[in-house]
Formats: C-alpha cells, sequence, structure tokens
C-alpha cells in the first residue's frame, strides 16, 4: 500500500517509539491520515500508537483539538500557531508522549500569493516530563515547508515523510 521509503521509515518510528518506551498520536488535515496509515500499517504497531485525528475542516480542528477559533481566523489553518495547537491539542487529548500535525495546501487549488500549493506546516509537541500537557509556554516545535507545486500526491507523500521523521525519539 505504502512506496518502500514511507514503509521503511514507518518501521523505524514504531521500533524507535518502542525501544524509547514512548507512545504517539498524530493531527492531520491535508494528509488525511496517511501518517497514521503508515504507521498501524506495521505489525506491532499497537505497542506505540495512541490515536489519529484527522482534523480535515477547521471546525474538526476546532472540536477535536481545541484549536482556537481566533486563531483559524486571524492565521488561518495553514499557519504554525494552528499546527502547534493541533500538535499540543493531540497530546491533551490522548495518553501520547509525543504528536506530530500536519496543516497544508496540497492542491491542486486554494493556494495563494502568500500560502501556495505546497506550502505545509508541521509541529511536534511533547508530553512534560511530569505526565502533563505541553504548556502554552512551552517552545512551539513547528517548522513550515515550501515543497512546491509537486502534484497532490507526492506533496502527500512528503509531508508523511516529513511528520514520520519529526516522530524520530
Amino acid at each position: 500500500m505504502f512506496d518502500p521509503e514511507v514503509r521503511a521509515l514507518a518501521e523505524r518510528v514504531v521500533s524507535e517509539n518502542r525501544a524509547a518506551g514512548r507512545r504517539i498520536a498524530t493531527a492531520e488535515s491535508c494528509t488525511g491520515g496517511l501518517v497514521a496509515a503508515a504507521i498501524t500499517a506495521v505489525p506491532g504497531a499497537s505497542d506505540v500508537f495512541d490515536r489519529g485525528f484527522v482534523t480535515y475542516s477547521d471546525e474538526a480542528k476546532v472540536a477535536m483539538l481545541d484549536v482556537s477559533e481566533e486563531i483559524l481566523a486571524t492565521l488561518g489553518a495553514v499557519s504554525e500557531a494552528t499546527a502547534w495547537a493541533m500538535a499540543q491539542g493531540a497530546i491533551e487529548k490522548s495518553s501520547a508522549d509525543v504528536a506530530v500535525s500536519i496543516s497544508g495546501i496540497a492542491g491542486p487549488g486554494g493556494g495563494t500569493e502568500k500560502k501556495p500549493v505546497g506550502m505545509v506546516v508541521f509541529a511536534r509537541a511533547e508530553r512534560g516530563k511530569d505526565g502533563r500537557p505541553p504548556s502554552d509556554e512551552a517552545p512551539a516545535l513547528a517548522d513550515v515547508h515550501q515543497m512546491g507545486d509537486l502534484g497532490r500526491d507526492e506533496i502527500r507523500r512528503q509531508a508523511v515523510l516529513i511528520a514520520l521523521r519529526l516522530l524520530l525519539p
């Protein structure tokens, strides 16, 4: 189902998180659950994968991950603030130790001059050492990737690879 590069990286994510004793969660928008699917395609993924949130719409981001309506209205779904809020929400709504979020514009339409097709934002949040979710003051580990208009399938594939790398210990 997945190409060899995605499959091998998903296997590493499962193996290395198992060895580290970590549980993981995903919060996905433009990838529509592909990161979770790649991880759960690996035998034994249940040792590390807690849950995945597919929050394609703004309403889902608010309802499932408590992303602020103000952030969405002001900065949009494809922003570092939204990605960070999604990752933080995934930690708060799960028993995961680390979560990754993805929000972007896979195309072929929907891009603008400021947010072109191929712009994908990622964030990673980790549960605090005391077992509590990270606070709003925690440093945001968010990153914007400008992939260019590689086509919808390739943008999503590249986003899956980046997200999987962010889940490595």
